[in-house]
């Protein structure tokens, strides 16, 4: 699988990741066997970046994912994301202190057993957070103290990741982008590039109606996020205002968008892998870490890879859904 270049890190990573969301709660009950079989299978497939964070099942996902990594040679370099500040309570930006921030990493560190963080990202902080010098003033005091190799930030929402990006030790902004939630495209893109700063998407699959996962009669497994967006609507989902559950899109209107993209998928893809290899024609994008705790879908997205890049023409085609389906749910929210 080809490699891109993380920001200024030094760290060459694959173009599909794994997420691990799936792998802590808010998915209903998930197996822990079936989760360490899933990052197995994402190595395998030559994977070599994994992102998580301390709030996946309060640790869980950190834990399994040291577990399985243990089983590997020590000379492969595998690279481990993390992330920290979801869990402070209250969820406030006064709480992103380096005394908080510390404590998670110490944390963190242990149970991923290692000296030094690969990359660390504060976890969808508050607004008020990125107008904060002392946080990130913190973030580079941990780097100094050698207990994170880099930082960076994931964010909900474009100008947060605008903001974020003046500060000159963010080398990293992961953020949701897919084929129903484009204004990333716009701006960001942009400045990202121009800064050589990382861009790591999350939510690639918009919750799986990007994969094609659903239909009307779908039946939503009890305690998975999902079926309370999709029955009580957009707000009822995770992220702020439901931004993070279908990537912020009505699950009725998804539902319309994907019946118009079905007909440009060729035959010998799925939807989700079309779905990754549009991500991966925008070449401010270094990785994207779809989630999954099914082996076989880990290694078909990592295929998605080997596809041939989109034409104008199935651009523009995905474009106009996105303007007619979903644009005005999402492209302003976020």
């Amino acid at each position: 699988m080809d490699r891109r270049e993380l920001g200024d890190t030094g760290r060459a990573v694959t173009e599909i990741g794994l997420g691990t969301w799936t792998m802590g709660g808010s998915w209903g009950d998930v197996d822990r066997e079936d989760c360490e079989n899933a990052i197995r299978a994402a190595l395998d497939s030559g994977t070599n970046f994994i992102d998580t964070a301390d709030v996946y099942g309060g640790g869980r996902a950190e834990e399994i994912v040291a577990d399985v990594l243990a089983e590997e040679d020590p000379d492969e370099e595998i690279h481990v994301a993390t992330k920290a500040g979801r869990g402070l309570s209250p969820h406030e930006a006064d709480q992103y202190t380096h005394e908080n921030l510390e404590a998670a990493v110490d944390e963190s560190r242990e149970r991923l057993g290692v000296e030094s963080l690969d990359l660390l990202q504060l976890h969808c902080p508050p607004t008020e957070t990125y107008y904060q010098p002392e946080t990130f003033e913190a973030l580079a005091a941990l780097e100094g103290a050698g207990k994170i190799d880099s930082y960076g930030v994931s964010v909900e929402k474009c100008e947060e990741a605008l903001k974020a990006i003046e500060y000159p030790g963010v080398e990293t902004v992961q953020l949701i982008f897919n084929a129903f939630r484009q204004r990333p495209a716009e701006l960001f893109f942009e400045e990202a590039k121009r800064r050589d700063v990382g861009v790591i998407v999350r939510v690639p699959l918009a919750s799986g109606l990007l994969a094609d996962a659903f239909d009307a009669d779908t039946e939503i497994a009890e305690g998975d996020h999902r079926k309370a967006a999709a029955e009580g609507g957009v707000a009822d989902g995770v992220g702020g205002k439901g931004g993070e559950t279908f990537a912020g899109v009505p699950f009725e209107e998804g539902l319309r968008a994907v019946e118009e993209l079905r007909p440009l998928v060729p035959e010998d893809a799925t939807m989700a892998q079309y779905a990754l290899r549009w991500l991966l024609d925008f070449d401010a994008v270094t990785t994207v870490i779809p989630g999954s705790t099914s082996p076989e879908h880990v290694r078909d997205n990592a295929a998605a890879a080997d596809l041939d890049p989109l034409s104008h023409r199935e651009h523009g085609a995905v474009r106009d859904i996105y303007e007619e389906y979903v644009a005005e749910h999402v492209h302003h929210r976020w």
